[in-house]
């Protein structure tokens, strides 16, 4: 009798924790987009007040609003993260998981300003960064993103393995044709590897060029594998995403 009691008393309450967990998630269909909509809005805020911190000419005043707002995001950023592990099915999994993981980085620089003078250490002042991640979150198109990427992360991991290969050859090569003619530049294979990313990823800053005849025949190569390089996995990523919204298309037709 008395355990039939008390799984009564604990009812309502893992109906709340049901319920904060749906909200959380947007998949409650009263609370769940508001609360999205606010939320997005609100790390859109933060990120404007990040920004605004960084002109030098504001005011004692304009800073110690900011700075009352900086505390009052903090805290409903917080609360949402107490909140997240509170209803997790898998509170351990969430904590670890790569949004438990956003959500902590996002507050963790407020709590440790308190402590440490954080003015000179700008690494971790950038984790406020993370809260842009959070938007993320509430993005539909982003789930197809993720299924696109589970689809060919084989072939990407394959891929990615040999531009390493690409890359390093490049680096070799243009070493041992432009290094007598630049010493400077093209000192060894390492300094050279920053020719061969810009080299091979098209982007070409120009600050350092290959002079000699076989170097500019060279480059010419390695600029003929780099459009593959930025084409082969566009084009893995495009048709992977297009399977992926054919697959949420059917598997929202079959809920309806």
């Amino acid at each position: 009798m008395t355990e039939h009691w008390a799984g009564r008393n604990l009812l309502p309450f893992a109906l709340s924790r049901r319920k904060v967990h749906a909200i959380l998630n947007g998949i409650d269909p009263i609370w769940g987009r508001p609360f999205e909509l606010v939320w997005a809005a609100l790390i859109l805020l933060s990120a404007f007040f990040l920004a605004l911190e960084t002109e030098p000419k504001l005011s004692e005043t304009m800073r110690s609003i900011l700075a009352l707002e900086e505390a009052t995001i903090v805290s409903l950023f917080s609360t949402e993260y107490i909140l997240r592990i509170w209803s997790a099915p898998k509170r351990w999994q969430y904590i670890f998981s790569f949004w438990g993981v956003v959500d902590l980085l996002a507050i963790l620089p407020f709590y440790l300003s308190l402590g440490i003078d954080l003015r000179g250490l700008r690494a971790i002042r950038l984790l406020r960064l993370f809260r842009i991640l959070k938007l993320v979150r509430f993005v539909d198109a982003v789930e197809r993103l993720r299924m696109a990427f589970a689809d060919i992360k084989h072939e990407l991991l394959v891929f990615a393995f040999m531009s390493l290969i690409v890359l390093y050859l490049a680096a070799v090569g243009i070493y041992y044709f432009e290094n007598e003619a630049q010493p400077g530049k093209f000192s060894s294979v390492f300094q050279s590897l920053w020719w061969a990313v810009a080299t091979l990823t098209t982007v070409g800053y120009g600050d350092v060029f290959p002079i000699t005849t076989g170097g500019k025949v060279f480059t010419l190569f390695v600029l003929l594998i780099g459009i593959g390089i930025i084409s082969v996995p566009s084009g893995l990523i495009a048709s992977s995403l297009t399977n992926a919204h054919k697959r949420k298309s059917e598997k929202k037709l079959e809920q309806d």
